[in-house]
């Protein structure tokens, strides 16, 4: 699990996991759909903690507004695909985790074929649409879906497993044609960000551990201006 190099890797993980439960991460493969402001942190923190096998997947290059929140963004890096950028960090944390990284966009025509190895699939999307496609599309493979989302510094976090109405009870039905979340009007902060992704995270371990208690029909909205946290039944 570890090479004699980095022996002590995983010291600070015990005792709050066992060694049993970091195997199990070791062997776990997780999919991060969108690898800007949450994607970043969730893939960080996924390799940290020793998720063994990532799916990486961005068809965008950074820019220049990236660099308020998005952990992957450096100066030097402004023109460079998210998906390598996400690779590159990843390796250079853990090299034991193997990635695969995919500079494209999803869509009908590929995601399944993407996500269907995956344990786990994190949303970290921004287009309400696409997150539609994608639940019809881990619930075809069977996979859950950890949801989050960000606007200011509001954040939500569900988690959605096959046969869960998910989206619809968020958004509402597809048919109303939604593309761009509420955050392309009020902006990104990069605290709120890596909070959610944190929290995408911790929901990812659980379902992975089959461990403690997960936001399943339930959204988690935080407002970090008041310090004011809900959880809202879904169903």
């Amino acid at each position: 699990m570890a090479t004699s190099k980095f022996e002590g890797r995983y010291d600070r993980n015990f005792n709050t996991l066992s060694l049993e439960e970091q195997k199990i991460l070791g062997a776990s493969e997780v999919a991060v759909i969108g690898l800007g402001g949450l994607g970043g942190g969730v893939c960080e923190m996924l390799a940290r903690v020793g998720v063994g096998h990532l799916t990486l997947i961005d068809g965008d290059f950074f820019e220049s507004s990236n660099l308020n929140r998005q952990l992957l963004s450096e100066e030097h890096l402004i023109g460079i695909p998210k998906a390598q950028a996400a690779k590159n960090r990843v390796n250079a944390i853990n090299s034991e985790v193997i990635v695969k990284h995919l500079v494209e966009y999803v869509d009908e025509s590929n995601l399944y074929e993407r996500i269907k190895n995956a344990d786990v699939v994190m949303d970290c999307l921004d287009a309400i649409d696409t997150r539609f496609m994608l639940q019809k599309t881990a619930q075809k493979a069977s996979i859950p879906i950890v949801f989050g989302a960000i606007a200011g510094v509001t954040g939500q976090v569900t988690t959605i497993f096959p046969g869960d109405k998910g989206y619809e009870l968020i958004y509402g039905q597809k048919s109303r044609k939604q593309s761009k979340g509420v955050e392309t009007k009020t902006g990104n902060i990069a605290y709120c960000a890596l909070f959610v992704a944190a929290l995408q995270s911790s929901e990812c371990l659980k379902i992975l551990l089959d461990r403690g208690d997960i936001l399943r029909n339930k959204l988690l909205i935080a407002e970090l201006w008041t310090n004011t946290f809900d959880i809202m039944d879904l169903v």
